[in-house]
């Protein structure tokens, strides 16, 4: 799905403090109907995470730990299988994961010999049974498993469906008969930051790819929406660098991206939605 940045701020801006939940989810998807699911949900996920960098500062200073954690003690004593953790995440606009990080480093804090280490912290948020604490454990699993945009479960997920993409395109790309290198040979012949794929005839063809009158040598799967912040972190990160080694490149954001950003055309950097159908392979020896 391709936005107009018009399209996109107006999605944006109904965003704007919405807790992280699979019900603000809905209500977007009702508001926008014609969008999809995933594409709703990466916005959502993207404009959540900008939020939280703005004001992660003010979460985490000793004096709104102290308070988020004296809270939760006040809750469960009232009521402990009552969803005090995340609740209070929701009144102070936070992460449920992350308010269940503040208040498990806390806890550990006061009750461990030694101040946890991060190993520790993430091992108990992945699998709360580790948690010395039930009640504890309790409200942190209700954090983690209502969190659409942050915590153990949602990398877990977020890294299953950006590797189904790369094996989707890498499918796309047999079915076309287009010979390639993937990342993992292309690091084992020394190279550092490569694209996904690598398009080329065994031996002694190189094959580049022609897409509506560009050609291209690489392709790189985004299983995201491409806003203007990520891509232009992608570009200065990746994209700029794969064109300076390997030329030409095609980007698939598969959950769309904004119209305006797809300016690069010329400079050698396209971007689709999906697998190009207009394509033309082109031979060259390179002998």
């Amino acid at each position: 799905m391709i936005l107009t940045k018009a399209q996109y701020d107006e999605i944006a801006q109904c965003l704007v403090s919405v807790p992280p939940t699979r019900q603000s989810l809905r209500k977007l998807k009702q508001r926008f109907p014609s969008q999809s699911q995933a594409t709703l949900l990466s916005i959502f996920s993207q404009e959540y995470q900008k939020h939280i960098k703005r004001t992660h500062a003010k979460h985490h200073t000793s004096e709104a730990i102290e308070s988020y954690y004296q809270r939760y003690l006040s809750g469960v004593g009232k009521n402990g299988a009552a969803p005090v953790l995340l609740e209070l995440a929701n009144e102070v606009d936070y992460a449920p994961s992350l308010m269940a990080r503040i208040i498990l480093e806390r806890f550990l804090q006061e009750h461990e010999e030694t101040p946890p280490s991060k190993s520790v912290i993430n091992s108990m948020l992945r699998d709360p049974s580790q948690i010395p604490d039930g009640v504890l454990a309790n409200q942190v699993y209700q954090c983690i498993v209502n969190d659409c945009c942050y915590g153990p479960l949602v990398d877990c997920i977020k890294h299953a469906i950006g590797h189904e993409h790369e094996v989707l395109l890498r499918d796309l790309l047999l079915e076309k008969n287009l010979s390639f290198l993937d990342e993992d040979q292309l690091r084992a012949k020394g190279y550092d930051k490569t694209p996904d794929f690598i398009l080329q005839v065994p031996v002694v063809m190189l094959c580049p790819l022609a897409v509506e009158g560009h050609i291209i040598h690489w392709i790189e799967s985004k299983a995201s929406f491409g806003d203007e912040c990520s891509h232009h972190a992608y570009l200065h990160d990746q994209f700029w660098s794969y064109w300076n080694r390997f030329g030409p490149g095609l980007v698939i954001y598969w959950y769309g991206f904004i119209q305006e950003l797809d300016c690069n055309r010329e400079r050698g950097i396209l971007l689709k939605a999906c697998f190009p159908t207009d394509i033309v392979t082109l031979c060259h020896s390179i002998a």
